[in-house]
C-alpha cells in the first residue's frame, strides 16, 4: 500500500495538493478611494500592491450601505429582504437562522477559521463556524485609540480616552483628530498583529486555514497617528464639485448624516462649515493610509512565511462612504458613493494584474472562495462565483446589481 501511494504521488502529485488557504481582509467603510481604483492623491502603497497581482473590480457593489447588514448578507450569501438584514445591527445567524455561513461551511470541510477584528458586526455572531473565539481588539469597536492607560508613560492613552467623551460624559468626541499613539496601540495595529501571530501558528499546524482580518478605520472617529496626517497637507484637498443635493432627489435618498451628529462641534443640521469638511476629508485619506500600512504588515508577513503562493487573498470593504458628496456624510444611501466598494482577490494558479467591468456583488464572495477551494456551494446561497472572471474578465456577466437601504422594496 505504502509503494502505490507513493507511485500516486509520483505520477499525479495535484491529487495530493494542499487545499489553499484563505487570508478575507475587511475594511470598515472603505470606498474605492485607493489610487489602483484612480484616485491619485491618495497614498495606499499596500492595497495598491495587492491590486496589481489581483483581479481588481470595478463595479462590485454592497448589498446594502450599513455595516451590520451587508455583513451579515455577505457571510451568508442571502439578499437583504423586509425583517432581515436592514440595520447596522443586524445579526446573520438572529436574522437567517439555521443558515450555514461562510466561515461554518469552510470549518465543516477541514479549515481552521479565525476571525480578527470586525468581520461580523456582532463578534459572538455563529460563533460556532470559528475554530477558536472571535476574537476583538481591546481599543472600541470605532477604532478610536484604546482607552486603557498604561503604567509608564499612558499619556497618550489618557489623551485618546479623554477625546472620546465630552466634559458630561455623553458624546463621541470630536469626529476626528491625531493621535499620540504608536500604530501598535490602535485597534487596526492590534488586528495586524494578531493575525501576524494567527499566521505564525498555522504555518506550523499545516492544516488549512481561513483568517478574516476586520479592520475598523476609516470608520468614525478619524483618529490616527501624524504620520498619516502628514500625507495629506493642509490645502491639498478639495470639496466634492456636487456639494449639493441632486436635482428633484427623492426625499426619502437625502439623510441628515445621523451617525456622524453625535460627535463634538458637528452642527446638528445643515451643510458643515467648509474648513470643518474639508479637515474631515482630510481625516477619511488618512485613515485610510493608517490602515494601508496596517495591511501592508500582514501581506508582507505572508510572504516571509513563503504562504502567499498557496494562499488566496481576497479584500473588500463592506459598503461605500459619502465625503459631502450630494451634501451626505457616512453611508445610509444608495447613491454610488454609498454603494460602490472595493473589491480585489488575488489566487494561486490566476494571472494578477488585471481589471474588470462585471457588475459583481458582495455576496458573490461567499461561492467563489468555495469554488476556488473546492468546497461545496449549499443550496440556498444567493450570490454568483465570479470564478470564470479570474480567466477572462473581459466576459458578459451579469446585467444588474441589486442593493437597497431600510424596508423599501
Amino acid at each position: 500500500m505504502k509503494r502505490l501511494l507513493l507511485l500516486l504521488f509520483a505520477l499525479c502529485p495535484s491529487l495530493f495538493a494542499a487545499k489553499p488557504n484563505i487570508l478575507m481582509i475587511a475594511v470598515d467603510d472603505l470606498r474605492p478611494q485607493l489610487r489602483c481604483y484612480g484616485v491619485e492623491q491618495m497614498h495606499s502603497p499596500n492595497m495598491d500592491r495587492l491590486a496589481s497581482q489581483s483581479l481588481l473590480f470595478n463595479r462590485a457593489y454592497c448589498m446594502v450601505p450599513t455595516c451590520g447588514a451587508s455583513r451579515a448578507s455577505l457571510m451568508t450569501s442571502i439578499r437583504p429582504a423586509q425583517g432581515r438584514f436592514m440595520t447596522h445591527l443586524a445579526s446573520a445567524e438572529k436574522e437567517a437562522p439555521g443558515i450555514v455561513t461562510l466561515n461554518t461551511q469552510l470549518k465543516q470541510h477541514g479549515y481552521v477559521t479565525l476571525s480578527n477584528g470586525k468581520v461580523f458586526h456582532h463578534p459572538e455572531d455563529n460563533a460556532v463556524g470559528w475554530s477558536e473565539p472571535a476574537w476583538r481588539p481591546g481599543a472600541p469597536a470605532t477604532g478610536a485609540p484604546s482607552a486603557a492607560p498604561k503604567k509608564k508613560g499612558g499619556k497618550g492613552k489618557a489623551k485618546a480616552a479623554a477625546a472620546t467623551k465630552d466634559e458630561k460624559g455623553k458624546s463621541r468626541g470630536r469626529p476626528f483628530g491625531i493621535s499620540d499613539l504608536s500604530d501598535d496601540e490602535h485597534s487596526d495595529g492590534q488586528v495586524a498583529l494578531k493575525t501576524i501571530a494567527d499566521l505564525r501558528r498555522m504555518k506550523e499546524g499545516g492544516q488549512p486555514f481561513f483568517i478574516a482580518a476586520g479592520f475598523f478605520k476609516p470608520h468614525l472617529p478619524f483618529i490616527c497617528p501624524k504620520k498619516y496626517w502628514d500625507l495629506y497637507p493642509e490645502g491639498s484637498l478639495k470639496l466634492p464639485a456636487n456639494y449639493h443635493a441632486p436635482k428633484d432627489a427623492p426625499e426619502v435618498s437625502i439623510h441628515n448624516s445621523g451617525e456622524l451628529r453625535a460627535y463634538t462641534g458637528v452642527p446638528k443640521n445643515g451643510p458643515l462649515p467648509d474648513a470643518m469638511a474639508l479637515e474631515m476629508i482630510r481625516g477619511y485619506h488618512a485613515c485610510v493610509s493608517f490602515t494601508d500600512a496596517q495591511i501592508g504588515r500582514v501581506l508582507d508577513e505572508l510572504e516571509r512565511l513563503d504562504l502567499a503562493k498557496n494562499t488566496i487573498v481576497i479584500l473588500w470593504g463592506d459598503h461605500g462612504w459619502n465625503l459631502a458628496e450630494h451634501t451626505l456624510w457616512c453611508k445610509h444611501s444608495c447613491y454610488e458613493t454609498s454603494m460602490r466598494v472595493p473589491l480585489m482577490i488575488r489566487a494561486p494558479g490566476f494571472n494578477g494584474g488585471k481589471k474588470t467591468e462585471a457588475l459583481t456583488e458582495l455576496i458573490d464572495v461567499y461561492p467563489t472562495l468555495c469554488e476556488l477551494v473546492g468546497v461545496p456551494v449549499p443550496a440556498h446561497v444567493q450570490g454568483r462565483s465570479f470564478v470564470p472572471l479570474l480567466t477572462d474578465p473581459a466576459q458578459s456577466w451579469k446585467t444588474q446589481a441589486i442593493g437597497r437601504f431600510t424596508n423599501g422594496d
